[in-house]
């Protein structure tokens, strides 16, 4: 199912933008603060402020936790955004880069491409990230969610539409790099192609499904093809 390096090169010959998803294509961002921690210390800091159970105690991805409590309690979004926002940074601190992540990024700026990181995490934590690696000057932009609107996240094609946008780019000069669903389905929505990072067995399968029109197992092979 991954794509040949010939496949990857004819997907990525007309790109001139490269757009890039954070967590998983360049760093696995709850790897040494891991997602379970981080949820328990949301639900922990609502309680602490005062508000009592929200119904939320099962789900564990802190970023369909700020979803549900949104959704069940608009009142409390920003500060349950803002609660998130300050652990994502604590994370990146202790994340692990992803192999070929940072040769992506490496790759895409002698080959004439801008890169662009788009993004359901916060946009402080990814720019902290990047700062730390020493990556932020082969990044054009950095668009993560919209703090205090989580309706702003992926699937909802905004984030990258304003990537472009900003850019000054169009759809068929662009590639949205991602390893979930909801990414290809927010870069169909943009008129963006969509390369599946599978990073996780069973991924390639879904991220197919999807409509990726490439499935990797290594950004390496994206980086090589770049190259």
């Amino acid at each position: 199912m991954t794509a040949s390096p010939q496949q990857l090169a004819d997907v990525l010959r007309p790109v001139k933008h490269v757009l890039l998803d954070f967590d998983g294509p360049v760093c696995s961002v709850f790897a040494g603060l891991p997602a379970r921690e981080v949820a328990r210390r949301l639900r922990e800091g609502l309680l602490a402020a005062g508000e009592q159970a929200l119904g939320v105690e099962e789900e564990n991805d802190p970023l369909a936790l700020l979803r549900l409590i949104s959704d069940a309690r608009p009142d409390l979004t920003a500060s349950t955004d803002a609660m998130l926002a300050a652990l994502e940074a604590e994370a990146v601190r202790v994340g692990r880069p992803t192999p070929g992540g940072e040769s992506v990024l490496r790759a895409s700026a002698p080959s004439g491409r801008l890169v662009s990181v788009v993004s359901n995490n916060a946009s402080p934590a990814i720019e902290a990230y990047l700062a730390e690696h020493g990556l932020s000057d082969y990044v054009g932009g950095v668009f993560g969610r919209v703090l205090g609107d989580p309706s702003s996240m992926k699937p909802n094609p905004r984030l990258l539409l304003e990537a472009m946008e900003a850019a000054g780019t169009r759809p068929e000069h662009c590639i949205f790099i991602g390893d979930a669903a909801r990414d290809v389905e927010a870069g169909e929505a943009a008129g963006v192609p969509t390369i599946g990072f599978a990073n996780k067995p069973g991924k390639g399968a879904r991220l197919a499904a999807a409509g990726a029109v490439a499935i990797v197992d290594s950004m390496q092979f994206i980086a090589d093809a770049l190259s």
